[in-house]
């Protein structure tokens, strides 16, 4: 039998699945717990403020050593099977180069994170000859949220429980593979993890455990470890790491998840050679803030939460950063937090030399609906009111808007038409004690897969869910520092076997959605209706296609201007993960991973389904 290009890269990546999987039992476990017609919902812009949020690194804090770097490969279980190949660099030069087509060098392939490419090899003409021509299997059997990376040819992969592995970005033959053991940690939502960074040779991987790593970018050995005590708060299980980090003039950025645990979150940046703690900003604005008053009740700033879901954006030009904060603590009940609850629910622009506070907007102020902004933001320019083109930054809410605001001052410029499920009689009212069908619910809208911009179509792309949840709300006794620890702080009474059968009827089956919106205008392009909530993130080209998947495991191409469904391909298992495009030696190649799918595992148990997997395909035209 003839062994084709095919079945090649898939013996390779199965073998190195092997022995990834050699050492799965040295991963940690974690907790894990919940996660939360049309009415115009309008946040609050607000012009440039001077900060004094941004808090210089304690004076005591150390540059990183090579002892700390030596004890860093003691937590850690490192497979170099051979150095990846090629220039692994990806240095600020080769990041910020509009001329490159060929890589995905950033979390959404450029700093703006519109998630477009610019090839056009693959097109609306042969995208039905699309076919795999390697598999590769991870060795970590759980959903997939990362976005890979791939510099020159090399596939930088980081899994679920923070394994990452570089690979042959054609073949998906295994160059080195990173499993960390992990310590203690909190962790609402599963141990998911969105990916890592690339620069000056070095892979960053922000982990679940608190602590940020940088990798040889050749062959995964540890280089610097952050230390939990000097990088984060007390105590430091509460502040975990989901995101991917950002890398931007020689500084990593990050913020933390953990909001739901009384926690102050924070965005940080740190050297990229040491890992040293250049500067943060606190999440929850306190009395050193200009924008304190009003915020927030009390004391409550102090455990007030605020996560950073997603990686950052960057004006390159004007030096922002650019991201989206979640909900504030407790979710649900707000009545110890009184005030708007600056920065949660928002999105924010930093300056990346000093941290401090450039603008802001809130998108949805006191949140008592778990509406977090969850997603990345994308930037990219659009018309005003008064039709003159202006830079913007968008992010989908989980409330089912997309907010656009001007990106170089905060200001608002439109929200979208209102998509996905939406029930009119509680949507944005305040839960209350008595039993209650709300939607969006906390898994439902947009939540934290990465939205795709096309400067051809002018269309905003996003996918989201629609899942209703009965709220009750049960008050809370604030948590006071230095008492004993406490669980997810949750606002929500679980209601009785009565009150959920006299409110049955109120709740449809969860389904999801992928959605082109008119970032111009704010209106519904078109819609792609799913049977299933939909993960996993957008990638558009400028050939006019648009990738996705859906937990059915079909991964799709549609028309991007149209909707029209072009081609599918069922890989077996859920498609949750966003995909990539990239070019090598002439050939275009479309990258997704097919691993299930987080808050679907019961769905696809009643269905018969396989719950997880570990494949990624990688898919090119025949004769490639």
């Amino acid at each position: 039998m003839k062994i084709n290009s095919w079945s090649r890269g898939y013996l390779r990546g199965a073998a190195g699945a092997i022995l990834c999987a050699g050492v799965a039992v040295m991963w940690t476990s974690h907790a894990s717990g919940q996660d939360a017609e049309s009415r115009a919902v309008e946040g609050q812009p607000a012009a440039a403020q001077p900060a004094a949020a941004a808090q210089p690194a304690p004076a005591a804090a150390p540059a990183a050593a090579p002892a700390r770097a030596a004890a860093a490969a003691e937590a850690q279980v490192s497979f170099p099977i051979k150095p990846a190949k090629g220039n692994v660099t990806n240095g600020q030069a080769e990041r910020t180069n509009a001329a490159d087509i060929d890589n995905w060098r950033l979390h959404g392939r450029t700093y703006d994170s519109q998630r477009f490419s610019p090839l056009t090899q693959i097109n609306k003409a042969n995208v039905k000859k699309l076919r795999p021509v390697a598999l590769i299997q991870t060795g970590v059997a759980e959903s997939m949220e990362g976005t890979p990376l791939v510099i020159d040819g090399v596939m930088y992969v980081e899994t679920a429980r923070d394994v990452v592995q570089a690979y042959d970005a054609v073949t998906g033959e295994l160059f080195w593979s990173y499993t960390p053991v992990l310590e203690k940690s909190e962790v609402c939502c599963g141990p998911q993890a969105r990916g890592v960074a690339v620069s000056e040779g070095k892979v960053f991987v922000a982990q679940l455990d608190g602590h940020v790593v940088a990798l040889d970018a050749k062959t995964g050995k540890v280089i610097w470890k952050t230390v939990n005590s000097e990088l984060l708060p007390a105590p430091t299980h509460w502040y975990p790491f989901t995101s991917a980090p950002q890398v931007h003039d020689g500084l990593v950025l990050i913020g933390n998840t953990g909001a739901e645990w009384p926690t102050r979150g924070f965005f940080a940046a740190l050297d990229e050679n040491t890992g040293k703690l250049v500067w943060r900003f606190w999440l929850t604005a306190g009395p050193d803030d200009p924008n304190f008053k009003g915020a927030w009740e009390g004391e409550s700033w102090k455990i007030g939460g605020g996560s950073v879901w997603d990686a950052a954006s960057i004006d390159t030009k004007n030096d922002l950063a650019i991201f989206a904060v979640g909900n504030p603590n407790p979710d649900l009940y707000g009545e110890n937090r009184k005030g708007n609850n600056l920065y949660t629910n928002s999105i924010v622009a930093l300056h990346i030399k000093t941290g401090q506070l450039a603008w802001y907007y809130q998108e949805v102020p006191h949140d008592v609906w778990d509406f977090d902004a969850a997603s990345p933001v994308l930037l990219f320019d659009t018309l005003d009111a008064k039709g003159k083109k202006v830079p913007a930054a968008a992010e989908a809410n989980k409330n089912g808007r997309v907010y656009i605001v001007n990106r170089l001052t905060g200001e608002f410029i439109r929200q979208s038409d209102a998509f996905g499920l939406q029930i009119k009689d509680t949507y944005m009212v305040p839960p209350g004690p008595v039993a209650a069908v709300y939607a969006p619910g906390n898994h439902g809208g947009p939540m934290w897969q990465p939205p795709s911009y096309s400067p051809q179509t002018h269309y905003f792309y996003t996918l989201g869910s629609n899942q209703a949840n009965i709220y009750k709300v049960k008050p809370m006794t604030p948590w006071v520092p230095g008492s004993p620890e406490v669980g997810i702080q949750y606002g929500n009474l679980p209601a009785t076997p009565d009150e959920r059968k006299a409110l049955a009827s109120q709740i449809p089956p969860p389904s999801g959605y992928l959605v082109a919106l008119n970032a111009d205008t704010g209106k519904i392009a078109w819609q792609y209706d799913s049977k299933y909530m939909m993960f996993g993130g957008v990638l558009t080209t400028a050939s006019g296609l648009l990738f996705t998947g859906e937990p059915s495991g079909n991964f799709l191409a549609f028309d991007a201007k149209s909707g029209k469904n072009l081609w599918s391909y069922n890989l077996g298992i859920g498609v949750c993960t966003p995909p990539i495009t990239y070019r090598v030696k002439g050939v275009q190649y479309v990258a997704v991973g097919a691993a299930g799918c987080h808050y679907l595992e019961n769905q696809m148990k009643n269905e018969g389904r396989a719950v997880f997997g570990d494949t990624i395909a990688i898919f090119a035209l025949p004769g490639r």
